[in-house]
């Protein structure tokens, strides 16, 4: 059952709506995901220009792709620090829609969110919309399989297109640690989501971090301290893998290389805490 009881369109109409432009992956993107140089971070204040401005080369147009706008809590608010960098350098407008205090589309407080959503999503139209499953996705499976479904409606009536992207495993405390198996139907739901509607994806981010949180890779500090939040050099893999994902997707897109944004500044957010 959907949870938008004022949409009255039915699964089939739906599925027609979605008209397939998203290219599949056919095999592992060939980035390899490994510890990038980034400067010293976590002790500056975030760049306004950097955190708040946008561009759009023709790239990203001829790929069929931008804009690209980011959805997700503040796990995800900390990714979008770099992936605005690499995305910008590689064409594409980005849209930071990341929410510190939740970001979330089912489980606590969601319908709130989803009384913003339709309008900030209208800035994606035509592009792509990035959902990265939150910390507080919570609920029954099939309550969060109707709301990767509501989401895909709302974007494809926006003629963009919709991935959901696994978020980074977590070390919960006593707050998440009675809401792990909610987390893990969260998965499942998106990818059964991703399967059933033609222009929805589901990208599996374990290629980036692993199966369990780990606080280092490669001798370098990826994680927060708190288990939770991903630290600018986690953040910069994530960024080195999603343009290759959404290259692999779209025609046209050449990842940007990482010397041209993986030391701009932007390390130095006051979004990345326990580093």
């Amino acid at each position: 059952m959907r949870t938008d009881t004022t949409n009255t369109a039915t699964p089939a109409t739906v599925l027609q709506r979605l008209r397939g432009r998203v290219r599949r992956a056919t095999g592992i993107a060939s980035v390899a995901i490994a510890a990038l140089p980034l400067a010293a971070c976590g002790t500056g204040q975030t760049d306004d220009a950097a955190s708040e401005g946008s561009t759009q080369s023709t790239q990203g147009a001829d790929a069929n792709l931008s804009p690209v706008l980011f959805l997700g809590d503040s796990v995800a608010a900390g990714q979008a620090v770099a992936l605005r960098q690499g995305l910008e350098e590689s064409g594409a407008k980005f849209i930071d829609a990341t929410s510190t205090g939740g970001g979330n589309l089912v489980g606590p407080n969601a319908e709130e969110q989803w009384k913003a959503i339709p309008e900030a999503l209208e800035q994606a139209a035509g592009g792509v919309v990035l959902y990265q499953i939150t910390t507080y996705d919570w609920g029954t499976s099939d309550e969060q399989r109707a709301t990767y479904e509501r989401l895909a409606e709302t974007t494809a009536d926006l003629d963009a297109d919709l991935l959901l992207v696994s978020m980074p495993p977590i070390e919960p405390d006593e707050f998440y640690e009675p809401h792990m198996e909610e987390l893990a139907t969260a998965d499942d739901a998106a990818r059964q989501v991703a399967d059933d509607l033609a222009d929805v994806d589901y990208l599996d981010a374990s290629e980036v971090w692993g199966d369990e949180y780990a606080r280092e890779r490669d001798g370098v500090i990826d994680r927060s301290d708190d288990g939770i939040h991903t630290c600018p050099q986690g953040a910069a893999r994530f960024t080195s893998w999603i343009l290759e994902q959404l290259a692999d997707r779209y025609d046209g897109l050449a990842p940007a290389d990482p010397d041209s944004w993986a030391n701009t500044g932007w390390a130095d957010s006051e979004l990345f805490h326990g580093c």
